[in-house]
């Protein structure tokens, strides 16, 4: 199994990033085809109370990369991606994991 990780920085407007992320972003992404599970993170903080360094996280799980590669490829999660700068005003990084258990 494999996961694509997307890791939001912190937006400029907490608020709006929410707004759009629940509201625009999500139900783009929602269509996006051969998911095995989708997990959402919006981080709280760190141990010892700081501000964490990444504001929110999206796992995005496939069986194969082969099936990420060709579900990220389509016009869904295309519209995915291309949506990502209309919201994510702290920056983004993404990263393809190989999930070991």
């Amino acid at each position: 199994m494999v996961k694509l990780v997307v890791m939001y920085g912190h937006p400029v407007d907490p608020a709006a990033f929410e707004a759009y992320y629940s509201e625009t972003h999500l139900p783009i992404a929602s269509k996006i085809k051969g998911l095995s599970r989708v997990e959402f993170t919006k981080f709280v903080g760190t141990p010892d109370g700081g501000k964490p360094s990444q504001y929110r996280m999206a796992e995005l799980y496939f069986e194969t990369i082969e099936e990420l590669q060709k579900q990220m490829g389509s016009p869904e999660g295309q519209a995915a991606v291309n949506d990502i700068p209309h919201f994510a005003s702290g920056g983004v990084d993404v990263m393809i994991g190989e999930v070991q258990s």
